[in-house]
This record gives C-alpha cells, structure tokens and sequence, in this order.
C-alpha cells in the first residue's frame, strides 16, 4: 500500500537533542522499521544502550562520535555507522553538535534499546 507521511512526532528526551520521528511505533505504528530525524547540541551525549534492533547512522551535518568495543569511531557528513543488534553503543555529539538521520530494524523503542541507568 501506498502512504504519504505527512509530518512526524517528537519524542520527547533531555540534553536538548531533538528526535522526530517519521515511521515507527510512535508515529505510524510501524514495528518493522523506524525512520527519525535528529538533531544534538555540541556536547550532547546519552548512556551507554545494547539495542536489540540494527541501527543505521546517516550523519548529515556536525560530527556523531560512537564509543563501541573497538573503541571510539567519529562519523561525519556524508558516512554512516551501522550497530548490529547487541552491540554496547554509546553516542555523543562533536563541538559542533551534530544532524543525521537514524534508521532501525526493527523499529526503535524503549523497551529493545536497553540503556544503561543513567
């Protein structure tokens, strides 16, 4: 079926990093896939998560900087980083902040992305 999404729902989070969400549970009820678009201010970072879903990291502007079991990888515009399920990830933005575009499969949500106590 055919679908035009018209606008997306804002998820609320602290640390002022914006998360609009355009296809997902909390938006269109999508549970096989989420589509969001962020934005982080410079220095924004979040705790460490295991998330039970891919997730693939399209940064468009500013730098997103992802602490992993290898160490620390730095994405710019342009490159994506891909976290396969239950891989321990933490993001954090560069002194720029950052923008970029995060696609999970299957979708997002707070119950499969289990964060560390903050």
């Amino acid at each position: 079926m055919v679908r035009k999404i018209d606008s997306a729902t804002r998820i609320p989070v602290p640390g002022g990093k914006t998360i609009d969400e355009y296809v997902g549970l909390a938006n269109t009820g999508d549970a096989g896939i989420s589509i969001a678009h962020m934005k982080a201010p410079a220095g924004w970072d979040e705790p460490a998560q295991t998330p039970e879903f891919a997730e693939y990291t399209l940064v468009l502007k500013g730098t997103v900087l992802v602490e992993h079991d290898g160490g620390t990888t730095e994405v710019g515009p342009g490159q994506v980083f891909v976290c396969e399920p239950g891989e321990r990830i933490r993001y954090s933005s560069g002194p720029d902040g950052a923008e970029y575009v995060a696609v999970c499969l299957p979708a997002f949500s707070p119950e499969t992305v289990n964060r560390d106590d903050a």
